[in-house]
């Protein structure tokens, strides 16, 4: 598989959403900034954002959408080049969901917390057809604690977010073509975990506080990986394949059947390749974030990726 380097000099890139006009749009966790890619390379700054930016996503009103962990501490792992995030930078509070103008660069805070619990690491967002989203909370590490995180559902208007799900450490979030469905992976324990979506209304497995067993017993356990193999974030192939960022040992991007948990790797120069996204006439284009390096890179994938609901 050929794969382009289209964008460089990038500070620990994610959450790339693919826009009409073929233009990517990205996170950069360290510079705390959104940045538009354009096919020939060129870069402009959609919109500065305090804290430190993960998933993103475009919503029913044309916006992005942001989750936003609350900051991190960045460090130089000796022998390696780039910069990583280690745990809460000082000062830290409390992780957040941004909603950002695209045209205008405007930040405003949507969600800080749920019930009053404020939440700890937001990560990763996927819309569905309603104009509801789904969102992933990735904890947060304190040095001597841990903050757990979970799995929300919430509004585009700031009006309404449900805990689903409390106790896992959630990274990548993706729903089903068929919409009944929500993947969600976990890092630690290097997992992808299925949900339905009916537990956004207190109804079925998922809506069972994960807490009550560590997220053992909450969801179905769809595929797990060995070793040091962690999952980092996800996205939906059309045919309901499911595409998921897996970082350290064996990195790349697996391929994991729903259905049987079978799973293949596509392999991506870099140690953290992150997230994916689809895009183009056949949704076959993808581009991935090799975070380590800076780098966002394309491919043409083996198979269509699914197409979403809102885009830019």
């Amino acid at each position: 598989m050929s794969v382009k380097i289209i964008g460089e000099d990038l500070q620990f890139p994610e959450g790339p959403v693919v826009c009409e006009d073929g233009s990517v749009l990205v996170v950069e966790l360290r510079r705390q900034q959104i940045t538009r890619i354009r096919s020939d390379g060129t870069k402009q700054t959609v919109a500065k954002v305090d804290g430190a930016p993960n998933g993103l996503a475009v919503g029913p009103d044309g916006a992005l959408y942001c989750c936003n962990s609350g900051g991190a501490k960045w460090v130089q792992r000796p022998g390696r080049s780039g910069w990583m995030p280690a745990g809460a930078p000082d000062g830290y509070t409390n992780g957040w969901v941004d909603r950002i103008d695209i045209a205008t660069g405007k930040v405003e805070r949507l969600y800080e917390d749920c019930d009053g619990i404020p939440l700890a690491g937001p990560n990763d967002l996927m819309f569905d057809e309603s104009g509801g989203f789904w969102f992933t909370d990735n904890g947060k590490d304190l040095g001597t604690s841990e903050l757990h995180g979970g799995l929300y559902y919430a509004s585009a208007d700031g009006s309404s977010i449900t805990r689903v799900v409390y106790g896992l450490f959630l990274n990548g979030v993706g729903i089903s073509p068929d919409g009944g469905t929500v993947y969600a992976a976990e890092t630690p324990r290097r997992a992808l975990f299925a949900f339905p979506t009916e537990a956004k209304n207190g109804k079925g497995e998922g809506a069972v506080p994960a807490s009550h067993g560590h997220g053992v017993f909450c969801g179905e356990l769809i595929a797990s990986f060995p070793g040091r193999e962690m999952l980092d974030s996800l996205a939906m192939e059309a045919d309901g394949t499911v595409a998921v960022g897996k970082v350290a040992e064996g990195a790349g991007i697996a391929r994991i059947d729903p259905a049987t948990g079978a799973h293949e790797l596509v392999e991506f120069p870099d140690r953290l390749p992150t997230n994916i996204a689809f895009g183009g006439s056949d949704m076959r284009d993808a581009y991935v974030s090799l975070s380590a390096s800076g780098m966002l890179a394309h491919t043409r994938w083996p198979a269509p990726g699914l197409r979403l609901p809102f885009n830019c």
